[in-house]
Formats: C-alpha cells, structure tokens, sequence
C-alpha cells in the first residue's frame, strides 16, 4: 500500500505516493530500536541534554522548511504552527535540562538495618530503569507537540529509551522532513541511527503490527478513543503484556454558575467561543459541554449567556479540519446529537472544507439518559446542558466518566455546594480550572495531563509535563548490591 499527502485545503493529492512500511521494515526498525537501546539506556544525563537540544536547534533550523509544509497538510496556519515549533523546541530542552539534573537516575538509599524481620533488612537501594524500545504513535491534531518529536519521544529519550515512531499519515511529508533532520543529528553526535526510528502508513495493519512486535516494551499514543483503545487492547493480548500510555478523546465540560455569569457573562462567552472555535475545535481540550444551574431565579442570566455565546460563536471563521475523514466524523456527530433530542441554537451546515460552528442544548435528563451525547465531538462544536440543582449538575459529571479537564466558574467560596462540585470533578479529571478555559496545556512541573477513562488509558500518568518521563521508567531495588554498582549513583548498566 502507499500513503499520500493531501493540501488541507483542498483536499488535492501533493506530490508522489510514500511506500507503507511493510512487516519486514517494521522489525528492521524495532529491531534497530533495540540494539540501539543496549548503549543508550545506560548513557549518562549529558548525553542525553546534548541529544535532545540538539534536535531542538534542528527543528528551528528548518523552520523555513517545515512550517509550509506543516501549513500546507494541516491548515492549521504559520502563526499556530510557529508557535507549535517553538513549544516543542521548548519541550525537548526542558527534558534536556531534566536529564541533565540526573532525575532519571535518582534513587532511595535505604541502609541495612541489623536484626530480624521485620524491623531489621537488608541494605536496599530503590532505583529506575528504562523500560526498552517505546512505540510512539504521531497524533494528527499537534503536527509538532504531538508528533515525531513530541512529549512523548522527548520523555521518553530522557528516560532512556528509544523510539520507533509510526508517523501520522495526516502530515506524511512533514513527517519525513523532520526524520531526515533526526537522522543527520543522530549521526552528528555519533549515535546509533536505531535511537529514534520511524514506520508509516495509513491502513491498521501497520499500527497493530508495531505493538504486537516482541521487543517493543511500551506504547505511547495520542489519538481516538476508538483508535487507543484498539491498540491498548493488542498491547494487552501480547503474550508479554506491555504499558499503553494513551491520551484519548475528552469532552472537558465547563461548569458556569449564575452568579459569575451575572457578573462577567459576555466576557466569559467571548474567551468561551474563541476556545471552541481554537484549532477548528481539534484540540484534546476543547471545551465541549457547557453545564448549567438552571432554575427559576437564574434562567433569565443563562438565557442571555447563552445568546451572548451563541453570537460571539457566530462571529468565530474556522479553518480547515485536518483531514476529509475528520470533517465527516464531525458531520456525523452532529447528526447524531440531533437525533438524541439535542436542539440546534448554532447550526449553518456547509458543504464547504471549514466548517461552521456548532451550539446544541438540551435539559440534563436527556443528556444523562442518551449515552451519545457523552462521547467527544472533534470539531467546533459544543453542547449546553442545563441543570435543575447542584445534585443533577454532579450527576451530569459523573455521567462523564472521564475527562482530561473540568472547569468550575464560580466555585471561589468555600461552600457546601462548591466543596461537592470541587469532588466530583476531581474524580473524573486530571486537571481542574477555575478560571479561564481548557485550552492550553502548560509544559510545566506541576502539569496534569491524563484522566480516568475514556480521557486516558492511564490516569496515574500524565502525557505533558516534567511527569511525563516517569511513564517510561520501571523500579528497580538492588539488595546488598556491590559497592561498584552503587557507585553508578542510579544510572543502569
């Protein structure tokens, strides 16, 4: 099969056909991928930051270069994109910086204690070491953030494993540019070309084959729920089992209450449809249900927030959805919120590439009662659920399940309410706001990226943020081990 790069725009086929990357180049790269990791698991924190910021420079040094053509496969335009290049030169320097500090290698000295169990044991040192050659799956909506050099490799090369990237085919070109820069960094520093390497293809085979091979020892994806949970599944039916770090589909629901709507609601619903609309609405944390306290004293305010949200959404001119098959799915999504007794404020269907912004509504009984309105509509679209009370509103969160982000406008006081609104979200996200929107996920050390189900396939984990790289270390303790190895402060053989 061949794999072909498509102008966003227009939906025209661009330049020649790539080769799909068959069985046999699959474990030619993993196989690379493994022998490579016998000396890079064990490089030191140096060697590492001196990789990784490397690749940074590279990235910028072919901005020129990769930014059209991101622009040209993607739509998502060279202020976006960028911006984008510029986060994830940030990303790869910041875990350069982390490598360096030696926080891969750090380690809990637990010296002997003289007796019998259980007060007395033996000398124990609790260390990490990198698990093996990493799966990376490229997501379509972040062509840098999420892709070839995304989050996940950079944590991942930090940690000491190595890559075998499965390009997105949503930006094929784009990511054979950015291999090729890989590749000439790799052989500039001396290092072996199976550090990173990199299959593609559009069909399922070539994803399914990837996490099944053998010495692949874990998989880190961004994408569907439909697609992550396909590969967890293969991930989990190999005869050795293997970690699948996925960062799935989110609805990140946006909880208003009347008093902070009365006090700033045309404020709140300009930054609100501006975050709707941001990225054609393909960003894992587009705010996708609004959620309101409806009642006799408040429905006059959330009426009128609401047609304040339903003209400034209006005004919003999204671009061009990343893929045909994607503005398809959006069609179809809306087609079917319509059809569960979802009704339109927003709905200007087009046949053009942009979509137009859609606003449904709908009362919580219906919301919590129709199992399709809880799924994640990828594209500029979101729903307004009105709520009865307090009860009904954590109803409707813990109908959720599981989102990436909850945001709680006007939870400031310490209330009995509030306290119940605080707990529901918490248990159903891994970052809660109060204030501003979801979009906009800081690189940072506090950053909580990853929720319970279907957000994410592994809550305890986080795709963005200095955490990242624990995804990619196992612990280890070293009993009554030889003065040699504890000299190595952490870092594995």
């Amino acid at each position: 099969m061949s794999l072909q790069s498509f102008n966003a725009r227009t939906g025209q086929a661009v330049g020649a056909a790539l080769p799909e990357s068959s069985a046999a180049d699959i474990d030619s790269a993993v196989q690379a991928a493994a022998q490579a990791f016998v000396t890079w698991s064990s490089s030191t924190g140096g060697e590492r930051a001196a990789l990784l910021r490397a690749l940074a420079s590279g990235l910028e040094a072919q901005r020129e270069v990769l930014v059209p053509l991101a622009d040209e496969e993607t739509a998502l335009g060279p202020i976006r994109l960028n911006g984008e290049l510029d986060r994830t030169a940030f990303q790869l320097r910041r875990f350069a910086d982390i490598a360096e500090r030696g926080q891969p290698f750090a380690f809990t000295d637990d010296p002997a204690v003289a007796g019998a169990p259980p007060a007395g044991h033996p000398a124990l040192v609790r260390q990490r070491v990198p698990l093996g050659p990493v799966a990376m799956f490229a997501a379509s909506n972040f062509p840098f953030a999420f892709s070839v050099l995304g989050g996940d490799s950079a944590s991942a090369l930090a940690a000491g494993c190595t890559l075998v990237v499965k390009a997105h085919p949503g930006h094929p070109r784009l990511s054979q540019q950015v291999f090729g820069m890989i590749q000439a960094v790799l052989q500039a520093q001396g290092l072996p070309a199976g550090v990173i390497t990199l299959v593609q293809g559009a069909s399922i085979d070539v994803g399914v084959t990837l996490i099944r091979h053998p010495l692949i020892a874990a998989g880190a994806f961004t994408g569907s729920t439909r697609g992550g949970a396909a590969l967890q599944a293969e991930a989990n039916a190999r005869p050795r089992a293997i970690p699948f770090y996925g960062e799935l589909g989110s609805v990140n629901p946006i909880v208003a209450l009347p008093h902070v709507l009365a006090a700033k609601g045309e404020e709140l619903a300009t930054g609100l449809a501006a975050s709707i609309a941001m990225g054609c609405g393909q960003f894992c944390t587009s705010p996708g249900i609004i959620v309101l306290l409806d009642n006799d004293a408040s429905r006059a305010g959330n009426d009128q927030f609401v047609s304040q949200l339903t003209t400034a959404l209006k005004a919003q001119q999204p671009h061009a959805m990343l893929t045909a098959g994607m503005r398809r799915a959006l069609d179809a999504s809306i087609a079917q919120n319509l059809k569960a007794g979802v009704a339109a404020l927003l709905h200007e269907p087009v046949d053009a590439t942009a979509p137009r912004p859609f606003l449904g509504q709908v009362d919580a009984k219906t919301f919590i009662a129709e199992k399709v309105l809880h799924d994640e509509v990828f594209g500029p679209a979101s729903l307004v659920v009105r709520c009865a009370s307090i009860a009904q509103i954590v109803t409707v969160l813990e109908t959720i399940a599981g989102s990436l982000t909850v945001t709680l406008w006007g939870a400031d006081e310490d209330t009995v309410d509030n306290r119940a609104l605080v707990r529901a979200a918490t248990l159903i996200a891994g970052r809660v706001l109060f204030a501003g929107v979801p979009t906009g996920v800081a690189v940072s050390a506090g950053q909580q990226h990853g929720g319970p189900w279907p957000s994410s396939s592994q809550p305890m984990t986080t795709s963005v943020g200095d955490a990242a790289l624990d995804r990619f270390l196992r612990p280890v303790a070293l009993q009554d081990a030889p003065s040699w190895l504890l000299q190595r402060q952490g870092r594995p053989c």
